[in-house]
């Protein structure tokens, strides 16, 4: 038996600009005068995909970064402009809501035209229909028309006929984010199930818990692109600590004074000057150096701070709290040092941040900021590990 399912190499897609009455003559003109394709909008650019049987994968990205267009080309309900792709087995997809599904017929009569046209006959239909209807558990709506259901009993619906098939692949594009509590843990029930029995899984979603708990391998979309792929907790990581930065670039920095005053000329981490990331891989201590300049030679102080990358303050101190006086290295120049010991941090993405301040710790002159990533898989809650001990029964 073949190990992969989908091989998907150099596919992109483009859209030709034609929404505007100028855009649609000018590409009516291209055609005819040179023969060129019309300008287009490419929102996914070129990129390779093995999906391997077994294998469950989760697709990230902000809105509109073309994970939604890479599973319909990957299901063939898009042609890719560049590239090619091959299938094997059999495929079940969840992409959008409502999709195949007639809103003038009821439950009961949409679940036999989709089973039907996934290819089971009339006997394995009466087989399978008590099971499909308790799963979806929308009680008399099975007879309704499907215009009078709700978004999540839409889902449901949806979700029973794929659950029914158990397809070699399964893709499902942010079905976990419309369905309620209870219908969510008997999906993911299902899928671990579905997982542990060999199943393969790609799964679409902006909820990390869902992704770090269901896929072990993550791709990160990003303007239609690649920004990163492999390890599903290396992978969320990365993506939670670069929303972290895109919303520290858009606020402003509030209070703070001219950087010539006390302005941070140096910083060093483990002993390496200037890093703006730092890789914990296995040692949770950081030795930590700051040369701040005095524009007037007066003692500055500095405060540090560690923060998640969801912007949760997490703790910060700076040495005139801990009474800790800097050295003077010459007339107007400030050295710091101190170990940080982040034994207690979760595995995840996070940011420290150098500050230095008047003598008087009133204002803030100037930032360094450094991405700090620790490495590992933890399925704990939360940000630190605190010490606990189970009780034997």
């Amino acid at each position: 038996m073949s190990r992969w399912l989908v091989d998907a190499r150099g596919i992109s897609k483009s859209y030709p600009l034609v929404s505007r009455r100028d855009a649609r003559l000018r590409a009516l003109w291209r055609l005819l005068a040179s023969r060129q394709a019309p300008e287009a909008n490419q929102v996914l650019k070129p990129l390779d995909l093995r999906i391997e049987r077994g294998q469950s994968t989760g697709i990230i990205g902000e809105n509109g970064a073309g994970k939604s267009t890479l599973l319909k080309l990957l299901t063939g309900v898009l042609t890719p402009t560049t590239g090619s792709i091959q299938r094997r087995g059999s495929i079940g997809a969840l992409l959008e809501l409502g999709a195949g599904f007639h809103p003038d017929y009821s439950g009961r009569e949409n679940l036999r035209m989709a089973a039907s046209l996934a290819g089971l006959s009339q006997a394995q239909l009466q087989e399978k229909l008590p099971q499909i209807i308790e799963f979806a558990d929308i009680g008399t709506y099975i007879d309704e028309p499907i215009k009078h259901y709700s978004s999540g009993m839409v889902v449901r619906l949806g979700f029973a006929v794929v659950a029914s098939l158990r397809p070699d692949l399964l893709i499902t594009d942010e079905v976990l984010a419309v369905g309620d509590e209870s219908f969510q843990k008997k999906c993911i029930s299902w899928i671990e199930d579905y997982l542990a029995g060999g199943g393969t899984l790609l799964l679409v979603s902006h909820g990390m818990y869902h992704i770090q708990k269901l896929c072990r391998q993550a791709l990160w979309l990003k303007d239609g692109a690649v920004a990163a792929q492999g390890d599903v907790f290396d992978v969320t990581q990365a993506y939670l600590a670069w929303h972290e930065r895109k919303r520290q670039q858009e606020e402003e920095a509030a209070h703070r004074g001219p950087v010539n005053d006390f302005a941070v000329r140096q910083h060093s981490l483990n002993g390496e000057t200037g890093l703006a990331h730092l890789l914990l891989d296995g040692s949770r201590q950081v030795e930590i150096g700051v040369e701040i300049e005095s524009q007037h030679d007066r003692p500055p102080v500095l405060l540090f701070g560690i923060s998640h990358s969801n912007g949760l303050p997490l703790y910060g101190v700076s040495n005139e709290m801990d009474q800790a006086r800097p050295e003077r290295l010459a007339p107007g120049r400030y050295r710091f040092q101190l170990t940080l010991d982040l034994a207690s941090l979760l595995p995840g993405q996070y940011q420290l941040r150098l500050h230095s301040m008047d003598p008087e710790g009133l204002r803030l002159f100037d930032t360094r900021e450094v991405e700090l990533v620790i490495r590992g898989a933890s399925r704990e809650f939360g940000v630190v590990r605190l010490p606990h001990v189970w009780q034997p029964s």
